[in-house]
């Protein structure tokens, strides 16, 4: 039996301990599954994802959890960012542990845990391994929205001192606003698509001033509106998601699919 590491917010714990571990993750080839890493005889290089997942895991931090799966069970074994291979579990290990720097390795196995192959949860150092990227130290972070992590400490201010040409920081929103009442009716689509990515940027925003555009001719503003408003918190995007969710075009349609929430693994 393969023993692997899988780090997920403690939130999940006593759900796991219940019922395993959900297929919630997507790996290169679409299919559903759950990232995971060897059990080295390095517990540095055995947590080494932990940092990077601490970014997005909750208040409370991660938790590791200790899962066998069968040696011929198969798996797919590589470099973040990189084609994976297909192989089997055991194999995956013993790749892993051949390298020389094994930093940034991952192994997804698609389908999901149940909860006898639990072997067991344990508390980790929340200070383990590395950010952003292995040898990530000394080198200019990037700014853009897909790099950033909302509300991180320093964002701001790091955003503030190298902003970036299309990720902002975002003009205020009364200048926003602005933009949507010079793009005039039913208004410049390109200005418009412009001006809603910039709203895209923040987590409220002035939704009753915006949801006239759902009705915009153009389905490019369409879109825009759902990319723009999809994970703001104000009251209401449920609804406006929902009915742009029944939108005759067929890429609207996909947009409001595309920003649904997916649960955590």
């Amino acid at each position: 039996m393969a023993m692997f590491v899988h780090l997920t917010p403690t939130a999940n714990a006593a759900r796991i301990r219940r019922s395993g571990i959900r297929a919630a993750s997507h790996g290169r080839d679409g299919s559903r599954g759950l990232y995971c890493f060897p059990v080295l005889p390095s517990y540095t290089l055995t947590h080494q994802w932990l940092r990077e997942l601490a970014r997005h895991g909750g208040p409370r931090g991660l938790v590791a959890v200790h899962l066998r799966l069968p040696d011929d069970e198969p798996v797919t074994v590589g470099r973040y960012n990189h084609s994976p291979a297909a192989t089997t579990a055991a194999e995956a290990v013993r790749r892993t542990a051949a390298l020389d720097d094994p930093r940034g390795w991952e192994v997804f196995v698609p389908r999901a845990v149940t909860r006898h192959e639990v072997h067991r949860l344990r508390a980790v150092r929340q200070v383990t391994g590395w950010r952003y990227f292995p040898d990530s130290n000394g080198r200019t972070p990037c700014t853009c929205f897909g790099c950033r992590v909302r509300g991180e400490y320093g964002s701001q201010r790091l955003r503030r001192r190298r902003p970036h040409p299309l990720d902002g920081p975002a003009p205020a929103t009364p200048v926003l606003l602005r933009r949507i009442a010079a793009a005039g009716t039913p208004g410049d689509t390109a200005q418009l698509v412009e001006t809603l990515h910039w709203f895209g940027m923040r987590r409220r925003g002035p939704l009753d001033q915006l949801a006239h555009l759902a009705d915009h001719p153009n389905p490019q503003v369409r879109v825009a509106l759902v990319e723009a408003v999809a994970n703001w918190s104000t009251p209401g995007v449920t609804e406006l998601l929902h009915r742009l969710a029944q939108d005759p075009d067929a890429d609207v349609r996909e947009a409001v699919e595309f920003t649904a929430p997916e649960e955590e693994p």
